[in-house]
């Protein structure tokens, strides 16, 4: 059996709401994959921003997680903090929850001399993005409060 036969076997087994949460996982990682590649920073950082929603959340904050996190490493291409973070901010905003985008640096090593860092927060409460986001000081905040 191959990776790609065995992934799409767990898909399978998995009940219609994971799948939905996973098709649209893969959906706006794409979109935040394409948009970090192409646009210009604000406009890539846009797309997480979208405005709340009006509806209440039927998908709660850890689901939504689990599906980025799920899907980005079976992606054919890779995807880093930024796009796992404008990804989980738009489909949490979408949801009516106030997700914020933080985007922080630290001095780097090598040539480039800085390193980033992003992750998200609902609440002042960090839900993706944690393991390494003390080591980062805040440079931006997404939306602006």
């Amino acid at each position: 059996m191959t990776a790609g036969s065995t992934i799409l076997t767990r898909y399978r087994r998995l009940d219609p709401r994971c799948k939905r949460l996973l098709r649209e996982a893969c959906v706006a990682l794409s979109l935040a994959s394409f948009a970090v590649a192409f646009l210009p920073f604000r406009r890539a950082i846009a797309l997480g921003t979208v405005p709340l929603s009006g509806k209440t959340p039927g998908d709660s904050i850890r689901e939504l997680r689990w599906a980025i996190e799920i899907a980005a490493p079976r992606l054919p291409w890779r995807t880093m903090c930024i796009e796992q973070g404008i990804a989980l901010q738009r489909l949490l905003r979408r949801r009516g929850i106030d997700a914020r985008l933080r985007y922080g640096a630290r001095p780097g090593e090598g040539a480039s001399g800085v390193e980033a860092h992003v992750w998200v927060t609902v609440e002042d409460e960090i839900v993706i993005g944690e393991d390494e986001a003390a080591a980062f000081a805040e440079v931006a905040v997404f939306p602006a409060r």
